[in-house]
């Protein structure tokens, strides 16, 4: 997610952050530096010009020359500003509307509309318990009204149906009285899209608004398009009163342009971000977290909420309850510990909200080898029969080289899980008498970090 301008920045922290003096040189000087980064990033050039107008005024000023540790003082300064670009804080959906509350999602084709149209759906069921329906008013392609079908079918919501040989403006006329009849909390209506600004796709979309009346009207972006994608949002708001901005494709290698500029240009807040091709990959847009990781500083916070987002308590629950009642872990325990890593995303994704000198270590290769090595285990597991589950000790010579045989690896594969599944069960051996309060306490008592209550890392038994 914006890998570049990300690199660049975080670099230049680093040499600022140690600076005993701050003067207008060498303020200059990396001001210089941030302002080619931004180009680079393709930020539009008046975001730029404004951004540095901003930080240069505040660096000269009292705040950063009088404190006692400048350098530090001028990196908050560039963070703050850069959240101040992007919007501040967090601006979520408004609702405050009488059932049902329509949003228009509206946008260039190939930005991820319709995705982006289940996932919040998904969003606005699990997050705010709304029931909602979805329809599509896109009659030029089959495929997209297809597609909206089974996305929404995955997000848990209900999809009202339409065909190519409608009118747009009655699909969705339709689609709101069934909503109303039906006591739908919010009704989603993904538009049409093009692959370029046209007067044809305004004018319909114009139609459309004016039909519905939404309270929220989104601007879908690909978060990879830079400069383009601030053209096609100035033309997007003259069109439309914007409500929010939703980023598509964070996840990808975007040069983290259209992030930076987006917010200023139209001056609609960013409301959600897309983190990833699941379904569940919509979170909220927080502008002083994403300037974090702009900078290389990492979002803990993130990182916290996806990982306690996807462990599954239940599961974690009853092997507390089977530790502590004196049973042993087995290799079922440890199955289930692998898949929790899996659904917390895979390991590429976790790596990204980690401050960049701790992502750094952990290169491309590695993070494949580590995502290879996990569906490795998986099938070295899954070709054990039940009672070697049960009873790991039994796994001799011979029955090693047929799972080893089952799962397509080497015999010294199977050794090296059965070594770390030993090491696991003497961990949790050692939980049972209260070893793992002393092993917090011995690390530091992490139990006062963001989310980590006394029983230490999510996921682990309490």
């Amino acid at each position: 997610m914006a890998s570049a301008l990300s690199d660049k920045l975080s670099h230049l922290i680093k040499q600022i952050s140690g600076q005993a003096r701050i003067t207008e040189s060498n303020v200059s000087d990396m001001l210089r530096e941030v302002r080619i980064a931004l180009l680079e990033a393709d930020v539009a050039l008046p975001v730029v010009r404004d951004f540095i107008a901003r930080v240069k005024e505040k660096a000269l000023g009292q705040e950063v020359v009088g404190s006692l540790n400048p350098g530090q003082v001028l990196v908050s300064l560039v963070q703050r500003e850069l959240a101040a670009t992007m919007g501040e804080g967090v601006s979520d959906i408004n609702l405050a509307a009488q059932p049902p509350a329509v949003i228009l999602m509206a946008g260039l084709q190939g930005a991820g509309k319709t995705t982006t149209t289940a996932k919040l759906a998904r969003h606005l069921i699990q997050k705010r318990k709304k029931k909602v329906l979805t329809v599509s008013a896109d009659i030029y392609r089959p495929a997209a009204i297809e597609q909206l079908k089974t996305v929404t079918a995955q997000a848990g919501a209900e999809w009202f149906p339409s065909e190519v040989g409608q009118k747009p403006v009655d699909i969705v006329l339709a689609a709101l009285d069934h909503a109303k009849r039906h006591y739908f909390d919010v009704l989603l209506v993904d538009t049409a899209g093009r692959l370029a600004i046209d007067a044809a796709l305004m004018t319909e979309i114009k139609q459309l608004h004016a039909a519905v009346h939404p309270v929220e009207t989104l601007f879908v972006v690909d978060a990879m398009l830079g400069q383009d994608a601030v053209n096609t949002a100035k033309a997007f708001k003259n069109a439309l009163p914007l409500t929010g901005i939703v980023l598509t494709k964070m996840d990808g290698d975007s040069r983290g342009g259209a992030a930076l500029s987006v917010r200023q240009i139209t001056g609609a807040p960013i409301k959600f971000a897309g983190t990833s091709e699941k379904i569940d990959g919509l979170e909220a847009f927080d502008a002083d977290r994403h300037a974090g990781r702009i900078l290389g500083m990492g979002d803990i916070i993130a990182l916290v909420e996806q990982v306690t987002a996807n462990v599954d308590v239940a599961a974690a629950q009853k092997l507390a309850n089977k530790i502590k009642s004196g049973n042993d872990f087995d290799l079922d325990d440890f199955l289930s510990q692998i898949m929790q890593m899996k659904q917390m995303g895979g390991l590429s994704s976790l790596i990204d909200k980690l401050p960049s000198q701790m992502a750094a270590k952990a290169t491309e290769d590695q993070l494949s080898r580590a995502e290879k090595d996990i569906v490795r285990k998986q099938g070295i597991i899954h070709s054990m029969t039940p009672l070697e589950k049960k009873k790991p000790e039994l796994i001799k010579a011979t029955r090693k080289r047929r799972i080893a045989a089952g799962a397509g690896v080497q015999v010294q594969d199977v050794n090296r899980l059965l070594n770390e599944f030993e090491q696991m069960q003497g961990m949790m051996k050692k939980m049972r008498g209260g070893g793992l309060m002393k092993m917090m306490k011995r690390m530091g008592g992490m139990k006062g970090m963001p989310g980590m209550g006394s029983g230490g890392f999510p996921g682990m038994p309490r």
